[in-house]
């Protein structure tokens, strides 16, 4: 079975020898792990190893093991297993406000400035009346443990001051409406270095949810199956296991104010202003620097080599630009604290007759200050 992420299909393989992708901090992370194999709904909390539920809604859990709670076919639909047997399932949407949650407890907490990568695979059963546009990730110190079955919002959440939360929201609208195949839904993030518990579903109230039909005459609720949950660091470890582009990190901390400085990593492919995932791990750094700055702001330069028309290269190099800036919004930076143009081939800095000084030039630098 193909799994769609929210970017189109996703092809899975292996490669840079010498390295290996961080571990996934999420125990039992596809609910195969069970104390008891379920056997009625609502038992989320009693029966899943390493998981519960943060409030009274209660939230199901299917495994292959139970006649009652099995897969593929349940009383919401029919969803074979994609990893294993087991799978979670809740109401993310629902008549006054009801909702249900899952909560994990990493098996360490997150540390301070490093980006990480929050997944999973959802489904809609097929007997919702409604698909939504978004969900919802709080990330804890504590764990959670509240006595609503209503939705947990922010103002619920924050009248508890010894807790401290780092909220998310996930979304891509064209696919949380698929009820045959699993969906991959993530988002990246920047830990604050206490997050150690993660609550996933739908934090707001029925008004403010973004959702539409899927049926005419609609009147119950969105109900998804969850599979497959991952947080992830998003940089790569050596074969020693220590985590990679220390360098950058230490250079961060000495950045001059006003002055041009280059996008070391960032060196567009000719004709092409689309980020490479290499690319990235330089921009989640600026990110880094800028949050723990507000006072802050970025001012982005495109540029291109000489090959070209003006007009094509003086766009190719905003949408250079703009590429980076987009990224770093995606990242969580305030557009206002943004500001990006393009130069086109204007200003070169390498001999654009060779390959190497074309190269060169297909750049972006940013300036770094203070905002007025």
């Amino acid at each position: 079975m193909y799994r769609i992420s929210g970017f189109g299909i996703i092809l899975t393989y292996i490669s840079s020898i010498g390295f290996m992708f961080s571990q996934n901090l999420v125990k039992n992370p596809s609910f195969e792990a069970y104390i008891n194999c379920p056997k009625r709904l609502g038992n989320f909390n009693d029966d899943v190893s390493s998981w519960s539920t943060p409030s009274k809604g209660s939230t199901d859990y299917f495994n292959g093991c139970s006649t009652a709670m099995g897969t593929p076919k349940n009383f919401n639909g029919d969803q074979p297993a994609d990893f294993g047997k087991g799978y979670a399932g809740l109401y993310v949407y629902a008549p006054e406000d009801y909702r249900e949650y899952l909560q994990g407890e990493l098996s360490q907490t997150l540390e301070s400035g490093r980006t990480y990568r929050i997944s999973f695979y959802i489904s809609l059963a097929e007997q919702s009346d409604f698909a939504v546009k978004e969900f919802g990730v709080v990330f804890s110190k504590g764990k959670l443990n509240f006595t609503t079955k209503r939705e947990l919002s922010k103002g619920l959440l924050y009248k508890n001051k010894e807790n401290k939360y780092h909220t998310l929201e996930i979304g891509y609208a064209d696919f949380y409406s698929d009820t045959q195949d699993w969906v991959l839904v993530y988002t990246e993030f920047v830990a604050k270095g206490w997050e150690r518990f993660m609550t996933i579903g739908n934090f707001k109230n029925n008004a403010r949810t973004r959702l539409f039909k899927t049926k005419r005459s609609a009147q119950k609720g969105a109900y998804y199956y969850i599979d497959m949950v991952k947080v992830e660091s998003t940089e790569k470890m050596d074969t020693e296991g220590h985590f990679a582009n220390k360098d950058l990190e230490d250079k961060m901390e000495g950045i001059e104010l006003d002055q041009i400085h280059f996008f070391e990593n960032v060196l567009f492919e000719f004709d092409r202003f689309q980020l490479l995932d290499s690319e990235k791990v330089e921009l989640r750094k600026i990110f880094q620097y800028l949050e723990n700055d507000t006072a802050l702001k970025i001012h982005i330069h495109g540029h291109t080599d000489t090959i070209g028309s003006i007009a094509y290269n003086q766009n190719l190099s905003k949408e250079r630009a703009k590429s980076v800036a987009d990224y770093l919004m995606h990242l969580g930076l305030p557009k206002k604290r943004i500001l990006w143009r393009g130069h086109g081939g204007t200003k070169p800095i390498a001999d654009n007759t060779t390959e190497t000084g074309r190269g060169q030039n297909r750049r972006v630098e940013f300036v770094i200050s203070k905002q007025e």
